[in-house]
């Protein structure tokens, strides 16, 4: 069983500055967890503690069920693929593979055995003999990845691992990772500053901010029912459309969701979900994601402002009032004009409106603090 257990972890730096607070996570054996959020929100921190680099200032780190606090990087089985590859540039590619094993003092032809294996795993097989420089960014990546491989660790820890390639090669490995997590099935905890990375590898997603999880969920989770604004801006492209100045009115025992004059009548779940937590009317800021969106019917009027044909699909920059409004709408069947400066209708299903607390930014429906996790913030930091 390889979990990693994080209990009240936290970092605090000298002079009193705390980049991590209070990390509660639980992640299971063979389990692909993936840390997200903007830069400096600490998720390549808590990476670093749970691989040793970092010291834990406060709160239990478990690896496979022991408590691995003090335990030095090399004692906890675990291995680590760095951002800038980390490779040495006087080695071939196959000393670099068998590094780690040589300073084990595995058998020489052991250590050519795994380096082999991991070689043709990982499409590398070639470059052998190559030593680094004449390799290109995506073949590099491969090598450190390896380089992990060869020790069969409990835990692979990488950190943005993609982030100096460009957007093709990217899309490559990310496809090259989630096959090499097929193939060696062990615990990934993976950090990155990309959404779509995110979305695409993890089994969970964390989202942080400011030190703080904010929220942690499968990506449907994430997309479908965001605990604050912050996650919901956050998770979805284009990011979701935020209108202010909304109303949660109660009527003859109905909750409604009013926007820019329109009401509309909430569904049965958000009715009950509401009346489950006796929700006063309120002000609120409703959110609808911009694929929710539909043109050419409805209450609530746009001016186009920007109109990008992507095939399939318009991507509509709108202004509707004071907001401006994205939306996705597909080419097939459109017969509304949707050219630069035309004036368009449109409307949303009520149970696609996301509801948030304009007072706190917690999502009306979704968030839950008396089951939230433990280390859950004060939404108000969105």
């Amino acid at each position: 069983m390889s979990e990693v257990i994080l209990k009240g972890i936290k970092k605090v730096y000298d002079g009193d500055v705390t980049a991590v607070h209070d990390v509660n996570l639980h992640i299971k054996d063979k389990e692909f967890i993936v840390l997200v959020g903007p830069s400096g929100c600490g998720k390549s921190t808590t990476l670093r503690m749970v691989a040793g680099l970092e010291d834990i200032s406060g709160g239990e780190l478990y690896i496979d069920g022991k408590l691995c606090n003090d335990v030095e990087p090399k004692d906890r089985d675990i291995a680590m693929v760095f951002q800038s590859y980390a490779l040495y540039p006087h080695m071939t590619v196959r000393d670099n593979l068998g590094f780690a094993l040589k300073l084990k003092k595995v058998p020489k032809a052991e250590i050519k055995k795994k380096v082999e294996e991991v070689a043709k795993v990982l499409d590398i097989t070639q470059y052998l003999d190559r030593k680094p420089k004449a390799l290109s960014g995506g073949q590099r990546q491969r090598v450190a990845i390896g380089r992990a491989m060869v020790r069969d660790p409990k835990v692979f820890l990488m950190d943005e691992p993609l982030s100096n390639l460009d957007a093709k090669l990217r899309n490559q490995m990310r496809a090259e990772i989630i096959k090499l997590r097929s193939r060696i099935n062990t615990t990934f905890m993976y950090v990155t500053h990309d959404q779509t990375e995110a979305m695409t590898l993890g089994d969970r997603i964390v989202i942080m901010k400011d030190g703080f999880v904010n929220q942690i969920g499968t990506p449907q989770e994430l997309f479908g029912k965001p605990v604050n604004l912050f996650v919901a801006g956050f998770i979805g492209m284009p990011v979701m459309n935020f209108f202010a100045g909304c109303n949660l009115l109660l009527e003859n025992g109905k909750y409604y969701a009013e926007i820019r004059n329109v009401k509309f009548e909430l569904d049965d779940f958000q009715q009950k979900a509401l009346k489950s937590r006796n929700q006063k009317p309120c002000e609120i800021i409703c959110g609808i994601r911009p694929q929710h969106i539909t043109v050419g019917e409805g209450q609530l009027s746009a001016k186009v402002e920007v109109s990008e044909l992507l095939g399939t699909e318009f991507n509509l920059h709108a202004r509707s009032g004071d907001d401006e409004v994205v939306m996705v709408i597909p080419t097939m069947d459109l017969e509304t004009d949707v050219s630069m400066g035309a004036n368009i209708k449109f409307t949303v299903q009520p149970k696609l409106i996301q509801l948030f607390d304009k007072e706190n930014g917690n999502n009306l429906i979704w968030y839950d603090p008396v089951s939230a996790e433990a280390n859950a913030p004060e939404c108000a930091r969105y």
